[in-house]
């Protein structure tokens, strides 16, 4: 089949574009902070996570500038990786009881989201968990700023956010276009102290947002060739960046794929991801707190193999994008052991989950009743022994 005999069989949906962020890039880009608050107000809720900003010097630098221009802070700290709506709640109260017209988040996409959360509850004093399961319909958010210390979700330049709610054991995603920052600020630099792990995890996370896109609701083949691009990109630099993690360059690019995997442009003519993947690593991440871009890394190539039956063109079309060869199984063993390559996790063995959680996995994935929008699956039980490596 030729590329526009494939051109003809897409079907694009109706869409809408829409992303007002304004991204600050670079090694300066900090420097326009405090004006740019100063916009909107004097007096900001400073929310970041466990301690790593204070210990890598970012809040240092941070605060310095913004104290320097006059601006007020109100600090919450402790947000946590796979982020706790009882950690949103505790930072809406900070916020409501000290008056601030900003929330300025200093850290990767938990520190994000839950600002983004957080801004969208202060000023109708708003219940968070309310607000993520739509029993309420916010009206206003309080702008929202970004500092970004590590390239994952992309949450800097989008109006999504992920919280998990420890007593119903739900991770959750939520949207809002009150929830676009307003301003974000990246400077690759503030990246360099993400150790590879880490590094390694932020790399599947912002492409499996790429294979999310890829596999939703709609056709378009302009934006499954960003997609593509994407991956070749982040596949191409990710080794690089590994091997010399204080790398400027390789760090920049890692962090513009990031950020595009996500802001929109690879959904150009869909309605919706599919997500199902998501849906999975969230099962894993609420039950044993498994790094996010880790349990994606365990969660793809499983979820791959239980479709591959089912929409092998669709799977065989993107293997062409991306590796020139429509082999359905190469396709998914070459994404394997580029995840394995890296340094993340491929099955549940490796990420630190026995067989003998296997029936809790199943469970709570029958309890949220977890699938994607696009692709439907029951097959709870076959998805975790792939994952484990059974089949």
């Amino acid at each position: 089949m030729s590329y526009t005999d494939i051109l003809i069989d897409y079907n694009m949906e109706n869409f809408t574009i829409f992303n007002p962020t304004q991204i600050h890039f670079g090694k300066n880009a900090i420097d326009e902070l405090p004006d740019k608050i100063k916009e909107y107000t004097d007096h900001i809720l400073l929310m970041y996570g466990k301690g790593s900003v204070i210990r890598n010097g970012y809040h240092r630098i941070i605060t310095d500038k913004l104290k320097g221009a006059g601006i007020k802070i109100t600090e919450f700290s402790g947000i946590k990786p796979n982020p706790l709506v009882s950690d949103v709640e505790k930072a809406i109260s900070a916020g409501i009881n000290n008056n601030v017209g900003l929330v300025l988040a200093l850290g990767g996409g938990s520190v994000i989201d839950s600002a983004k959360i957080t801004a969208l509850c202060i000023p109708e004093k708003l219940n968070a968990w309310d607000v993520v399961i739509a029993k309420v319909n916010p009206k206003q958010a309080l702008p929202i700023f970004t500092v970004l210390t590590l390239a994952a979700t992309g949450t800097e330049m989008n109006q999504f956010a992920v919280v998990q709610n420890e007593e119903t054991k739900e991770k959750l995603g939520f949207r809002s276009h009150l929830m676009y920052p307003v301003h974000s600020f990246i400077n690759p630099e503030f990246t360099y102290s993400v150790p590879a792990d880490y590094t390694a995890y932020g790399i599947v996370d912002l492409i499996a947002h790429c294979f999310e896109n890829y596999f939703g609701i709609g056709e378009s083949s302009l934006s499954e060739n960003f997609v593509a691009s994407v991956v070749k990109e982040s596949m191409y630099y990710a080794p690089l960046l590994l091997k010399d993690l204080n790398n400027y360059n390789y760090r920049a690019n890692i962090l513009l794929q990031s950020t595009f995997a996500l802001n929109g442009t690879t959904m150009v003519g869909k309605s919706s991801g599919d997500w199902g993947v998501h849906a999975i690593g969230h099962t894993l991440s609420v039950l044993f707190d498994t790094p996010h871009g880790a349990s994606l890394s365990v969660a793809y190539p499983a979820w791959l193999k239980l479709m591959k039956d089912k929409i092998p063109d669709k799977i065989s079309n993107l293997s062409r994008l991306i590796y020139g060869s429509e082999e359905v199984d190469l396709f998914i063993e070459k994404i394997e052991l580029f995840f394995k390559t890296i340094g993340s996790p491929v099955n549940l063995i490796e990420a630190g989950i026995e067989l003998s959680e296997k029936e809790k996995i199943i469970d709570l994935m029958k309890k949220n009743k977890i699938s994607g929008y696009k692709y439907q699956f029951s097959e709870y039980e076959k998805i975790t022994d792939l994952m484990y490596g059974i089949l």
